[in-house]
């Protein structure tokens, strides 16, 4: 049996849309999953089915990545970063009877007598145990996400700003950068830590969508998860030019 292994590890921040909906929702997933429990995931996500469903990803330029077509492969085998998009393929048929079932039930019927229907999206969720209905699957993602806050808290404690760190991103050289910046945004949940890197391997200048965090020039700034910053004697590499001709 052909043996799939993973380039980078931990978790992937990705957006998720379809060719069923204009909006797209963020999620993340261990880079450790299959493709079919990656269709698995996503089939609770917009509808489609696992079985007919097509999988693209697109770089933050909306570029074609790749086709996530094999489903013993690993997620993490894939070329995908944070902050890119899986795009999911499908006829939608099942979620769009179920949609016009809906519609029609919620004119027609009480909640009560809804529940009590065996062909609803309700039944058919719980019948599947899908979303909410999946009780161990909730509670798994609920003790993922206490045991991931518990370790960035215990990553912050030594986290100042101030600081020297080194910056270990998927997919990103090791890059050496300042702290200049702990704590929650307005741009996204959770805890993020803000650096001014020693060269311009940033996004920004210490502000994003408008709100300013810290000052930096261009380009030097950039916001990383406390899980991805190791903070030590790191101090700012020389450049040899010795050594170019």
């Amino acid at each position: 049996m052909t043996e799939y292994t993973v380039k980078t590890s931990d978790f992937l921040n990705v957006f998720i849309t379809s060719s069923c909906e204009d909006k797209s929702i963020e999620r993340r997933f261990h880079k450790g999953i299959t493709i079919a429990d990656l269709k698995g995931k996503l089939e609770i996500l917009t509808g489609g089915n696992p079985g007919t469903m097509k999988i693209k990803a697109f770089d933050k330029t909306d570029k074609l990545i790749c086709n996530l077509d094999n489903d013993e492969a690993l997620l993490g085998s894939y070329h995908i970063d944070d902050g890119m998009r899986i795009h999911v393929e499908d006829n939608f048929e099942l979620r769009k009877q179920l949609d016009y079932d809906m519609d029609v039930q919620k004119f027609e019927l009480s909640q009560e007598d809804y529940a009590k229907r065996t062909d609803s999206l309700q039944s058919y969720l719980k019948m599947h145990r899908l979303g909410k209905y999946n009780e161990t699957e909730v509670e798994k993602k609920e003790r993922e996400k206490k045991r991931e806050e518990e370790l960035e808290q215990e990553k912050l404690k030594d986290i100042k700003v101030g600081l020297r760190c080194q910056v270990s991103t998927p997919m990103q050289p090791v890059r050496r950068a300042t702290v200049k910046y702990v704590g929650t945004t307005e741009f996204n949940s959770g805890f993020w830590v803000g650096v001014q890197f020693d060269e311009p391997y940033g996004k920004n200048d210490g502000s994003v969508q408008g709100k300013r965090y810290f000052e930096c020039p261009p380009k030097y700034g950039s916001f990383v998860k406390p899980m991805y910053i190791e903070v030590g004697d790191f101090p700012e590499e020389e450049i040899n030019f010795d050594d170019e001709l």
